[in-house]
Formats: structure tokens, sequence, C-alpha cells
């Protein structure tokens, strides 16, 4: 049996990822791999928390990778344009909650498609992962939107 699609929910996505795979990538590449994934605001809590503790910044690197690979699977659009690892930025609240920031071309697409955005990230030593739930437009139904730029 085939349910209709309830219209609270637009798209959801998940990732999960191994921490030593992104500091592999992190040690061939240096800090060139982090401002490649990492937005301006990112780049900076990085840059600290690597500096204090380089495997809590290696944790925060995993995380922030996962959270743009979990909000592109749900906007449907994997990473492909307008969707890029810049333009989406997982930051923290004043109390610490996760939230999505978008910019530039990424932010204008997003924002005649869908509504809010919900962000989970958790990490632990070895495994970092996110998960994403996005919300349609008001009044809209969220089956009919055109994944394309």
């Amino acid at each position: 049996m085939n349910l209709p699609p309830s219209g609270a929910i637009a798209g959801i996505g998940t990732d999960i990822v191994r921490v030593d795979r992104v500091q592999g990538v992190f040690q061939r590449q240096g800090l060139k791999f982090a401002q490649r994934i990492l937005g301006d605001q990112e780049y900076a809590v990085f840059q600290r928390r690597h500096q204090r503790d380089p495997n809590r910044g290696m944790r925060y690197l995993a995380t922030r990778f996962a959270a743009k690979e979990a909000f592109s699977k749900a906007i449907g659009l994997g990473m492909h344009a307008p969707m890029s690892w810049r333009l989406m930025q997982a930051l923290n609240a004043p109390g610490g909650r996760p939230v999505v920031r978008l910019d530039g071309a990424l932010a204008h697409w997003y924002a005649a498609r869908y509504g809010a955005a919900h962000i989970s990230l958790s990490d632990e030593s070895d495994t970092a992962m996110a998960f994403v739930v996005i919300e349609p437009l008001p009044n809209t139904d969220s089956t009919v939107h055109d994944t394309q730029p």
C-alpha cells in the first residue's frame, strides 16, 4: 500500500563518515582541504579547535563534511550546482544548537523551493554523522519541487 506524503517533510538526508578518512585527506592536502569544504565561519571555528586539540578539530571537520553531504541529499541535488561545499554551513546558535546557513546562489535556489532546514550532528572518536530534515514552503505540495537549478 502506498501512503500519501504528509506534506510536513520535503526532504531527509543523512550521512556518516569515519573521522580517520577525513584526517587522512587532511594529512595529504592540509589546510587546502579544510578551506575547500568549510565556509568562512566554519573555517574560523575549525582553526580554533584544531589549534587547541587536533583530534577535536578533525571531529569538527568530519561533522561538517557529513552535514554538507546530508543536506545535499535532503534537497535532492547531491554535490551539483547550486549546491557546493562552502555555500552550506552548519553553525551553532548561541545555545549550541546546530543551524543551517546558506549563502550565494544556493540560498536563492533554496528559498524558492523549501522552508526551514533542521540539522543534527554527532561525533565520537572514530565517526561523525549528520541528519537533515527539510520542510516544504508553507502551503505547498512537497512532492512537486523541481530539484534542477
